[in-house]
């Protein structure tokens, strides 16, 4: 699998951005998907994650402002971002892996095997 993404950008704080994760392969359905960040001189950290159509997973630190979705006809994977913050200032990578994860799992990069080559979002003060 592969994965392509796309949408990052600067933005000022309060706005909205759409990253968007184009993965190529087959059985996309059956993957677990999921959206990553990496500040700078910070660790990778998960944000948002998807299992099935409608499981799922969110970071505290963007509950309520971020919505990950999936569209299994296009093979994409979408993390809608809204009233964002500077401190949401990262790349972002979206990873997918095609076994079953739990939830304790899914939010651990160590568990996904695909990965993205990321997309910087920069939000302004």
């Amino acid at each position: 699998v592969q994965l392509q993404a796309c949408g990052g950008g600067l933005v000022q704080a309060g706005g909205s951005l759409r990253l968007s994760c184009a993965a190529s392969g087959r059985a996309f359905s059956r993957y677990v998907l999921g959206w990553f960040r990496q500040a700078p001189g910070k660790e990778r950290e998960f944000v948002a994650a998807i299992s099935g159509t409608v499981n799922t997973y969110y970071a505290d630190s963007v509950k309520g402002r971020f919505t990950i979705s999936r569209d299994d006809v296009k093979n994409t994977v979408n993390l809608q971002m809204n009233s964002l913050k500077p401190e949401d200032t990262a790349v972002y990578y979206c990873a997918a892996d095609a076994n079953m994860l739990t939830s304790s799992m899914l939010i651990s990069s160590r568990w996904y095997d695909y990965w993205g080559q990321g997309t910087l979002v920069t939000v302004s003060s």
